[in-house]
């Protein structure tokens, strides 16, 4: 019988994913297409029942967190190296790994709910046996291998070497305390909205929502909650009256001496927080939010919207200034560099995976490059302010003073501040330091 050309059909729902299969996807995305996990688990946590997604999200980042010491230990459990291919299989081991190492799932049901996402792998029918195998084989051989893997820096720290070479040399003192704050779970950090309420009053409509949260010691409009929550829970998220910021990157107006009328340039603009945070401080700033990623900037709109701030919002590149500059100096200039993101690795464990020794030479040039561009836009007696969440000196100190050698109109205005350690230019907070990302901050005069 011929079906009914008049009656339209609808497909049967597709079944959730299972979490742990997600999650091995999301990390093969960021391992094998070098893709930043912040782009490639959202895309797969829409095929995962709702109840589910914090799971799929726990483990993809965990897994990333700790795929160093991970890939170590499939080297050392697997007989061979998996054939080209099989990238989701690799990640699923390590998430089956991450478990057993670091979760309080009880052994038996990670090991059972892995296989059991291992069957769902398509044409793969030995990947379940595989995975039955090398986690029954890790949990047989755990001790020996955690001694074996205790020998290994790299392992131990679930960092990769040449990262830890760079944080040894720079930071012969603090380098192992740097790598556990790396793998630790940040902090959720609020950053209130003056124009609209007050940190005591955020504090207390907090409480009433039953969210336990405490004033940051360094960074005024900062509270930090005692655990995280869904940006919905909230109060005032919606209406704009509070912003999920790392107090570390909230440090940056103060160093800027913002005043009214002032025409102000955010270089670096996406997604927006500190574009934000600029306004709020003092609202009648012309501000200009420039970004390379159009894509990025309508986070930047967004942003502004929620919290009821305006700001011309444009897509340029701030080495190339000829592009987009109509020729008015800034009174001030924010410069929040692409960098290494080596001092929030806490927040996006992929770079351990994504970043390499090499990038470091070109990232420097790149943030001496948006430097020597920008800086003829600064009017004489301006402020321009110079950040990374980078922990490098390379990106950090040195740049500083490569452009300083070359300025004769340059001069530092140093910071004093609680917050960080004084550097021989600019001032660096190290991961963990009073719960904050790694961040690093200089700024500098214009003679005239």
């Amino acid at each position: 019988m011929r079906p009914d050309r008049g009656r339209h059909v609808h497909p049967q729902a597709a079944a959730p994913t299972d979490p742990r299969l997600a999650a091995a996807r999301a990390l093969a995305d960021v391992l094998d297409h070098g893709r930043s996990l912040s782009a490639a688990l959202p895309k797969r946590a829409l095929e995962v029942a709702p109840r589910d997604r914090a799971l799929a999200a726990e483990l993809a980042y965990g897994a990333l967190r700790w795929w160093p010491r991970l890939d170590a230990l499939l080297a050392r459990l697997l007989e061979r190296p998996l054939k080209p291919g099989n990238g989701e299989v690799r990640a699923l081991l390590a998430v089956g790994l991450y478990q057993l190492e670091r979760l309080r799932v009880p052994d038996y049901a990670a090991v059972s709910a892995t296989v059991d996402a291992a069957r769902r792998l398509e044409r793969k029918p030995w990947a379940a046996g595989l995975v039955n195998a090398v986690l029954r084989s890790f949990q047989r051989r755990r001790t020996e291998l955690e001694a074996a893997l205790a020998a290994d820096a790299a392992a131990r720290l679930a960092h990769p070497r040449w990262l830890l070479e760079r944080l040894r040399a720079d930071w012969p003192e603090d380098w192992e305390a740097i790598a556990a704050a790396g793998n630790a779970h940040p902090p959720f950090t609020l950053r209130v909205n003056r124009q609209r309420t007050t940190r005591a009053a955020c504090l207390a409509e907090l409480a009433a929502a039953g969210l336990e949260a405490a004033p940051h010691p360094y960074a005024p409009h900062a509270v930090v909650l005692a655990q995280a929550c869904e940006v919905e829970r909230l109060p005032g998220f919606t209406e704009g009256r509070v912003s999920v910021q790392d107090a570390a990157a909230q440090l940056a107006p103060p160093l800027l001496e913002l005043g009214a009328g002032q025409r102000v340039l955010d270089a670096c603009a996406a997604p927006g927080g500190k574009a934000g945070h600029l306004l709020e401080t003092e609202p009648s700033i012309a501000l200009l939010a420039l970004d390379l990623d159009a894509v990025r900037l309508a986070r930047v709109h967004e942003n502004l919207v929620r919290l009821g701030l305006a700001a011309e919002v444009r897509a340029g590149d701030a080495a190339a200034p000829a592009t987009w500059w109509d020729g008015r100096p800034f009174d001030r200039i924010l410069v929040d560099a692409p960098c290494s993101a080596t001092g929030v690795l806490r927040r996006h464990p992929d770079v351990k995976a994504l970043r390499h020794a090499a990038d470091i030479e070109a990232l420097a040039a790149r943030q001496l490059e948006v430097l020597e561009a920008l800086w003829p836009l600064l009017a004489p007696g301006g402020i321009l302010v110079y950040a990374t969440c980078s922990i490098l000196k390379r990106e950090n100190e040195r740049t500083l003073a490569e452009f300083l050698s070359r300025h004769g109109d340059a001069e530092e205005r140093p910071i004093a501040a609680d917050w960080g350690r004084a550097r021989l230019h600019g001032r660096q907070i190290l991961p963990g330091e009073a719960d904050m990302d790694g961040f690093y901050y200089a700024r500098l005069g214009k003679r005239g």
